[in-house]
């Protein structure tokens, strides 16, 4: 079992279902005050995605990033931001092969785009992240005809960039494969100890969400790693326990779950508060973002 835990909030993904909870947060301000107030109900990380403040559709814009991060810097409040780098992977495909594909929906970009927004703020100086998401390989993602590509190559080049740029890596693993490629590129010297691991269930089509499949990731992981989990959807709080039980942290956050019960739309800060009130009702710590940053080494 983990004592001291590290809680994540997820405060808006990329899908579009989230826009239909009334608590979900479209523009930079929005993304940021909800980050902020989960900040003060116990998450030391927060991690980001931001949308189109016009559409409500995911977008890669830094503008939109700098934004975000400043607000939160410029708050006061002390918290870990991690921004993702996992947009500009998807590829549909048509029914005809080659013949038209790729198909509307299609985002596909090289792995230096992903980042672009990353290494914007990195090289201006002011609104840096802390952390940044390495989406560790491909997947049949969800229904339909539509996969997200991460090849090894792509992930090589991202991990050296980041080592570059000082900010470390999350490491998101869909599924057993993922963990896999992990191993190889800590092996490599690509990713700075201690490495910090997502472990990602209940996503169509990567690993289910059940007991069987986290323990088996778990007995495979990297020694010294640091690694958190989440569930999505009804899976979220029961996840929490789950995760530290078997020594990880947690995550949880509007990306994943929209519910705080049937039919009752959360916060994020509900859902933080929720994941403390698990943690300590288990006899163990949340750490502050200070504690964190001492323990994932971010300098």
């Amino acid at each position: 079992m983990n004592h001291d835990v590290i809680i994540t909030c997820a405060v808006t993904g990329d899908d579009t279902k989230v826009t239909k909870s009334p608590h979900c947060a479209v523009t930079p301000e929005q993304i940021a005050a909800t980050a902020i107030e989960a900040a003060r109900a116990g998450a030391a990380i927060v991690h980001i995605h931001v949308r189109d403040p016009d559409t409500g559709a995911f977008s890669m814009e830094t503008r939109h990033y700098r934004e975000v991060v400043k607000r939160i810097r410029d708050s006061g409040v002390d918290v870990i931001v991690n921004l993702t780098c996992g947009m500009g992977g998807y590829i549909c495909v048509g029914e005809h092969g080659l013949d038209d594909t790729p198909a509307p929906g299609t985002d596909f970009v090289s792995q230096e785009r992903r980042m672009q927004h990353v290494i914007d703020l990195c090289h201006e100086g002011l609104y840096r992240p802390d952390i940044a998401t390495l989406d560790c390989g491909s997947l049949n993602f969800g229904d339909g005809n539509r996969a997200y590509v991460s090849t090894p190559d792509y992930l090589r080049r991202g991990a050296a960039i980041l080592r570059d740029l000082g900010v470390k890596p999350e490491l998101e693993v869909f599924d057993t494969g993922n963990l896999w490629f992990v191993r190889k590129m800590i092996d490599e010297g690509l990713i700075p100890a201690p490495a910090l691991i997502q472990l990602c269930a209940g996503i169509p089509y990567g690993v289910p969400a059940d007991v069987g499949h986290l323990l088996a990731m778990v007995n495979t992981l990297p020694a010294d790693c640091i690694w958190t989990s989440f569930a999505i959807s009804r899976m979220q709080m029961p996840w929490v326990a789950q995760s530290i039980l078997l020594g990880g942290n947690v995550r949880v956050g509007l990306e994943d779950n929209l519910y705080l019960s049937r039919g009752v739309y959360a916060s994020n800060a509900q859902l933080v508060e929720r994941a403390r009130t698990i943690t300590e009702a288990m006899g163990a710590r949340i750490l502050s973002p200070a504690q964190a940053r001492e323990r994932l080494k971010i300098r």
